[in-house]
């Protein structure tokens, strides 16, 4: 399923992608707050990342998305996901994105989110969307502030002084409800009679 938001194309990851999403993990500052700077491998990547987001996608809707600008499509500006959490029921899904140096700063993460966050409050039975990130990690912060996520309840007893501090942010359907989604549209899907 192909999502289009204001600036952005979004599609599911394909094993096609495998390439491009190791020279994006290969950047030591984009894996700074993932894995403390090593990549992940490409055969992590060809072998378990993509064949579990793809299976996400057939079994819930979730799954990986790649970025690219409206009208650029060979230009990659990053995933963005949703998953079902190892540890939780169907109700809850967990975000995640990450984003080549170039598309930092651009808002590309919060656009996307709000189109995903958007599709699930309103076309399936999720409750909570949440997303974990590092206290220091000011940009992600900001994202998941501007995507109207607050501080989960098990955060505030997180020591927030120390620099691994991690904190888990979340929305609740209602709190998307009351606050963003009173019938405001936030994805376009592509006109499929153009694509074919």
């Amino acid at each position: 399923m192909l999502l289009h938001t204001r600036r952005l194309r979004l599609r599911p990851v394909t094993p096609a992608d495998a390439d491009l999403l190791t020279r994006l993990d290969a950047d030591p500052e984009v894996m700074r707050f993932v894995s403390g700077g090593p990549a992940t491998g490409r055969a992590t990547i060809a072998d378990w990342v993509i064949p579990r987001m793809q299976a996400q996608h057939r079994e819930y809707g979730t799954g990986m998305w790649l970025l690219s600008p409206l009208g650029d499509d060979e230009a990659f500006a990053g995933w963005i996901q949703l998953r079902t959490p190892r540890h939780g029921g169907t109700d809850e899904l967990e975000l995640s994105y990450r984003l080549p140096r170039d598309a930092w700063g651009r808002g590309y993460a919060a656009e996307a989110a709000n189109a995903l966050i958007a599709m699930m409050f309103t076309q399936t039975p999720t409750t909570r969307i949440f997303a974990g990130t590092h206290v220091v990690h000011t940009a992600s912060v900001r994202v998941m502030e501007k995507l109207g996520m607050r501080l989960a309840a098990d955060s505030a007893a997180v020591d927030l002084t120390g620099p691994d501090a991690v904190v888990e942010y979340e929305i609740l359907r209602e709190q998307w409800q009351a606050t963003r989604g009173r019938g405001r549209v936030l994805i376009r899907r592509p006109d499929t009679r153009a694509l074919a």
